[in-house]
């Protein structure tokens, strides 16, 4: 491995503005911006979609289908109510 061409791999604090989730992982990002976590002082950096506020992990993702392409694609495709077509 060539010396001296790697970022800095440390501990630093990610912090989800909108849902209020704050935690630490190792990174290669850098800020001037620290703050205390757990006892030790670690740069922190602002996200603004974490697994927290995301709507696919958070549970309030919704289907929005405003075209009636589920109802067209189950016409043409789907099954009917006594099974297959």
């Amino acid at each position: 491995m060539k010396r001296n061409i790697h970022p800095e791999y440390r501990q630093v604090v990610f912090r989800d503005r909108s849902a209020g989730l704050v935690f630490r992982t190792g990174s290669t990002l850098d800020s001037a911006v620290t703050i205390e976590f757990e006892g030790a002082t670690y740069p922190l950096i602002d996200v603004d979609i974490s697994s927290a506020s995301h709507p696919f992990w958070s549970g309030r993702e919704r289907i929005v289908d405003t075209e009636g392409r589920v109802e067209r694609y189950n016409r043409r495709y789907g099954t009917t109510r006594e099974g297959k077509r």
